[in-house]
């Protein structure tokens, strides 16, 4: 399950005590739940190609208008599992070029954004209550064949053409009406370089949280969606119960990217720092022991590790090109070598000043504590440094003070390296 710009602090079970989500709450009760999951690339179509892959964006090269290579999508999960004897399901958002229905048993998928109205003709819900549907008919169709089933959600990403931005279902308007949503935890927009102050983040807060009215309306849409979310993972669980497959089917629950709502002055998403990056991630397996159960881990898992994480779940090897680990082994609490750094990259838009979205070109890795950030497009290179122990909402740059030269000159280095072992 793939919700869409839903970010990592937007569940009861993260410690949100706003947003109505129980039913992934449960799951993270029953499941592991892991804090500090993020994306090597925010933008859709690289996420979600690297979600499939478990290969970084310089492997696969998917853009939004770009097509698969023919031998890298043989490789993604859906396929091998298909090859494997599983059933298998897409439905929702494709957004990787052409749609790949042939690729699936059973596919309702849409190339582009979509609309959260509209999708189906005579269908007058809303998008997630048909998708929902459509998971359904999926699991039915699949019959005792072992399934293996995508749902790419729009939600809650924002609907561009729609009236609403955040365009939830009718029936969860009442939700959240009585509440206040806290401001942004840091605005620190007047000390960003004038690069991001003028980028398309800035040009989409003023659309969206420019005023105390408009930040409450937008941020009560966007919860709106991902409890519809919620809703539909509560639907698809009973169903699964209902069918006698609740023992024996494994959920994962993500997103594609994270998403500002003000903080830094920003709206969207794409730069490097956390709320743009990092998303939730659960892993529910029925099979786990009472012990593993109810875990809380801490480790830094990406998105790239999802694809190895399926196939080995599913008893499936593993392509010796993936670049994610399998997490099975912190599921089941085992005794594991973990990565302790990684590398992110966002280059989309090109960087270009004056075109009409100016989003500028970054790169960097992240450790435990450090944050080493590099925007490509400068000349000379402009650097940021963050420490997220002391500095968790990343107001800090330590680049310029003379203290932190040797960690600055320790993350330059570690980022070469892991660069070259990300594109190679």
């Amino acid at each position: 399950m793939l919700a869409d710009d839903q970010r990592w602090d937007t569940l009861g079970c993260m410690g949100n005590d706003i947003i109505q989500t129980p039913q992934l709450d449960q799951l993270a009760n029953d499941g592991v739940l892991f804090k500090n999951h993020f994306v090597t690339y925010s933008y859709c179509a690289p996420s979600r190609a690297s979600t499939l892959s478990g290969l970084y964006y310089d492997q696969h090269g998917i853009a939004r208008k770009r097509e698969w290579k023919s031998e890298l999508f043989a490789k993604t999960y859906p396929v091998l599992l298909r090859e494997a004897g599983y059933y298998t399901g897409f439905i929702g958002k494709w957004h990787m070029g052409d749609t790949k229905e042939e690729a699936f048993d059973y596919s309702w998928m849409f190339s582009g954004q979509g609309s959260f109205f509209g999708m189906v003709p005579g269908d007058d819900r809303h998008l997630t209550k048909t998708m929902t549907d459509k998971a359904l008919e999926c699991i039915d169709t699949a019959g005792d064949q072992p399934f293996c089933l995508s749902i790419s959600y729009k939600a809650p990403h924002v609907d561009q053409g729609a009236e609403k931005a955040f365009d939830y279902d009718p029936e969860l308007e009442s939700l959240y009406e009585n509440v206040t949503i806290p401001p942004p935890a840091v605005d620190d927009f007047e000390n960003q370089p004038d690069f991001i102050q003028n980028s398309e983040g800035r040009v989409r807060w003023h659309q969206r949280f420019a005023t105390p009215e408009l930040y409450q309306q937008m941020v009560k849409g966007y919860y709106r969606l991902i409890t519809g979310i919620d809703h539909s993972v509560g639907k698809i669980t009973e169903h699964l119960k209902r069918k006698g497959l609740d023992q024996n089917t494994l959920i994962i629950f993500t997103s594609d990217n994270g998403f500002f709502l003000g903080e830094h002055g920003l709206a969207g998403k794409w730069l490097m720092y956390e709320e743009s990056i990092r998303t939730p991630l659960i892993v529910y397996d029925p099979r786990l022991n009472s012990d593993q159960k109810g875990q809380v881990r801490d480790e830094m898992t990406l998105n790239i590790d999802i694809a190895p994480t399926i196939m080995h779940l599913a008893g499936v090897d593993i392509p010796d090109h993936i670049k994610g680990k399998s997490v099975v082994p912190l599921v089941q609490n085992q005794k594991t070598h973990w990565r302790d750094a990684w590398f992110y990259q966002h280059y989309a838009y090109g960087g270009d000043p004056d075109a009409r979205v100016y989003i500028p070109q970054s790169e960097g890795i992240r450790t435990e504590r450090w944050k080493y950030i590099r925007y490509v497009g400068k000349d000379p290179v402009f650097e940021q440094l963050f420490d997220l122990k002391n500095d968790p909402h990343e107001t800090k740059n330590l680049v310029f003070q003379t203290e932190f030269h040797d960690i600055l000159s320790e993350m330059r280095n570690r980022f070469l390296s892991l660069k070259k072992e990300a594109t190679q």
